[in-house]
């Protein structure tokens, strides 16, 4: 069995100092104020690729998401550690790579594999998967003895609320065990059977619901929550929504709206998903105006994986070759009203850097967390800099034969458990289709034999496609 890591927990000192620097600020004139920390609210979307918004491709309407982009700081080169559905949550929770918390696939539900019921709980703590060559145990839950930020954020004096989709294990690890003050519409399922009532197999979640579309529901959750917010402590809203996950059901207005305009299908129901998330976002944020904590609040935007669908000027997506672009780049936008700047910023970003950047400017010290794998993103965002990252990102899987990624400057490595690699320049070839393993062997050795180090770092070599490889 992998080894398992225990995260620290000694951040009291982190906190005295961190904070009280975060905190007092000068006014106009020169005099020491206390400000509090921020509220944060973060959306992340499932299965919502990088190319599926309307500034970006004009057959999908998203107009309060396009606002946001061009008011925050939009990294377009951001990824996600693993993009799955589970394994892109835990890492985003945790700040840890899903290959050191050894949850390298999506949890699977189906009953007999792992000890999965028919509701949904599994009494195994991994499974296998028929057509993994490297035969992972992935873990079939989220173990408590794991950091994640709602746990640091609570130590730092915040109230968190988890709206939406956990799937990262049964009730026992759901998160009002995960440090969340508040749950809502969470169930152990990873999506809904339809996005009209009833919207959950074997739960009782939303079951008085009638008729209401599953993204207004929980958006209507949302808002209720900042509208009746009346502590003194700063808040992290996490909506974590169902959308744009299969089953592709749009809500009947704008599957219509979608169809007279020429979309047919799923192309029609996929559209009205993603303007159905749109339209959550914009009450959300009006929700925040009408508060008025709209300059207190920190909103964030981003992905779990790349689109189920194709998305140019990509190759790949959710379902194939999924470490390539189309299925590990993401949308990522961080505003921070009076702080960030509307830009884009080049950085090579992931998603384990949000974990340590929230624990800085909650005033905490990301070193006081053992085994994060992302670095905090606070100065980047502050002065809108260029990040100095030292190491690579590695992007990991245990599905099929391509199985990880090595992204550092204008390289990527691609790597096979059958050994093959590929290696491609993604500042001249973003679609990735000039294959240049074998005209840059030197690139391919370097990053492989950072792969290799990197794999002893996690505990996963045993399951090594490229050890051979890393050593001619």
């Amino acid at each position: 069995m992998l080894k398992k890591y225990r995260p620290a927990m000694g951040y009291v000192v982190g906190f005295v100092i961190c904070f009280s620097a975060l905190i007092v600020q000068a006014d106009e004139k020169g005099t020491a104020v206390k400000k509090s920390p921020p509220n944060v609210v973060l959306f992340f979307v499932d299965d919502l690729g990088w190319s599926d918004l309307g500034f970006r491709n004009p057959k999908f309407e998203t107009p309060n998401i396009d606002e946001l982009a061009h008011e925050s700081l939009n990294f377009p080169q951001a990824y996600i550690a693993s993009p799955t559905c589970s394994p892109s949550r835990a890492t985003l929770v945790t700040g840890q790579h899903p290959a050191r918390l050894q949850l390298v696939r999506h949890i699977p539900h189906k009953v007999g594999r792992g000890g999965f019921t028919e509701s949904g709980e599994a009494s195994e703590a991994f499974h296998l998967w028929e057509t993994d060559p490297a035969q992972f145990p992935s873990a079939n839950w989220l173990d408590l003895e794991h950091t994640t930020y709602a746990e640091a954020l609570k130590g730092l004096g915040y109230y968190n609320v988890f709206v939406g989709k956990w799937h990262l294990g049964h009730e026992p690890y759901h998160p009002i065990h995960q440090g969340f003050d508040q749950q809502i519409g969470t169930t152990n399922w990873g999506h809904p059977k339809s996005y009209y009532p009833p919207y959950f197999r074997d739960s009782e979640v939303f079951a008085e619901e009638k008729e209401r579309y599953l993204t207004d529901k929980l958006t209507d959750e949302a808002v209720a929550f900042i509208d009746q917010y009346d502590r003194e402590k700063p808040f992290m809203l996490s909506f974590w929504y169902y959308s744009v996950h299969k089953p592709h059901v749009g809500r009947e207005d704008l599957v219509e709206k979608f169809e007279q305009q020429g979309l047919e299908g799923n192309q029609a129901h996929y559209a009205a998903m993603v303007t159905a998330v749109d339209e959550s976002v914009g009450r959300v944020r009006a929700a925040l105006k009408e508060k008025g904590i709209e300059k207190e609040t920190i909103v964030i935007f981003l992905s779990d994986q790349g689109g189920y669908f194709e998305n140019p000027p990509f190759h790949g997506e959710k379902t194939v070759d999924t470490l390539y672009e189309g299925g590990s780049r993401v949308p990522f936008f961080f505003y921070w009203p009076g702080v960030t700047k509307a830009a884009e910023n080049p950085s090579l970003v992931q998603s384990t850097d949000l974990f340590p950047t929230l624990v800085e400017i909650a005033g905490g010290n990301p070193a006081d967390y053992e085994h994060l794998d992302g670095v905090s993103l606070a100065s980047t965002i502050h002065k809108n800099e260029r990040l100095k990252r030292g190491k690579p990102l590695f992007g990991y899987r245990a599905y099929e034969d391509l199985y990880a990624s090595v992204r550092q400057g204008k390289w990527k490595l691609l790597a096979y458990r059958s050994g093959t690699v590929k290696l491609y320049n993604i500042a001249e070839d973003i679609g990735e289709t000039n294959d240049l393993a074998a005209a840059q062997p030197a690139i391919v050795k370097k990053l492989t034999q950072k792969l290799v180090r990197w794999e002893r770092e996690m505990g996963v070599a045993e399951y090594s496609g490229v050890q051979d490889v890393s050593s001619n």
